[in-house]
């Protein structure tokens, strides 16, 4: 399969290059609306998620699509993407460079493959996962072509944590290490796996908020804990618009046991 996830990389880096190339045009002077659950959207999040559908449809026509901003329904067919045009609208809107676009490419319902772009960081985040799934190919976890991995270190005052908006009730206690909000699901977590912080948690994200981080922290030597129901594999033909995947990522397996009795309520209220 080598030459497939050849084609996936180079689908994955060439077109959220020239997405990012027209969003960082239109960075910060969008004037965004609601979305019925609360978020914000733009004119720029729904270009970015038809310009994304027709590249897929375009490169890959026998792969399926879920995204943010049209296609809730997961689909029957074996490949499928799951796209977030814009993680972090409402950074995007108020001018703070810190969004990106995610691509999680499932088979039979489980991440295999994860590409996360941070246009206006020049950073990409990707990285190959296949557990059970039988599928062969490439390893490991890379940022802007070089491996990255997480951390070793034990949690500790000059250890940093990620929460989400969300999450903030962590701060009622005690807790090992700094805390940080990025106001990015993706970028949230993606610094597990590039050893920046050693574990991170996000209360409500939806599928396409994790879909691609999933893999690479994994692929990274990171863990990923749903604080809920299992993740994966996803149901086809089910609607997935307003599900949330409370979840905790950490930088290798002990870890879980320190943060998730801390960060586990947070799955008990959505």
């Amino acid at each position: 399969m080598t030459d497939f996830w050849t084609e996936v990389l180079q689908f994955a880096q060439t077109t959220t290059k020239d997405i990012g190339t027209q969003l960082i045009a239109d960075f910060g002077k969008l004037k965004p609306t609601r979305k019925d659950d609360g978020t914000l959207v733009t004119q720029a999040d729904r270009w970015a998620d038809k310009a994304i559908r027709d590249a897929i449809a375009t490169t890959f026509p026998t792969h399926g699509v879920l995204t943010e901003e049209t296609e809730h329904i997961f689909p029957a067919n074996d490949w499928c993407w799951i796209v977030d045009p814009i993680d972090g609208t409402t950074n995007f809107t108020r001018g703070i460079p810190i969004w990106g676009i995610s691509l999680g490419l499932l088979y039979k319902g489980t991440p295999v493959f994860g590409f996360v772009y941070l246009p206006q960081l020049n950073q990409s985040f990707y990285g190959y996962w296949y557990g059970d799934s039988g599928l062969t190919g490439p390893t490991g976890a890379y940022m802007n072509g070089e491996p990255i991995h997480t951390s070793p270190d034990d949690p500790s005052k000059n250890h940093l944590f990620s929460i989400c908006a969300r999450s903030t009730d962590v701060l009622k206690k005690p807790f090992p290490c700094k805390i940080r909000t990025i106001g990015v699901a993706s970028y949230n977590l993606i610094l597990v796996a590039s050893g920046a912080v050693l574990g991170g948690v996000e209360a409500t994200p939806k599928i396409w908020d994790i879909a691609a981080v999933w893999v690479i922290v994994q692929a990274a030597g990171g863990v990923f804990v749903s604080l809920k129901a299992p993740m994966f594999p996803l149901k086809i033909g089910k609607d997935y618009g307003d599900v949330p995947f409370p979840c905790l990522a950490v930088s290798r397996a002990d870890l879980v046991p320190v943060f998730e009795p801390l960060v586990k309520f947070i799955g008990q209220g959505v």
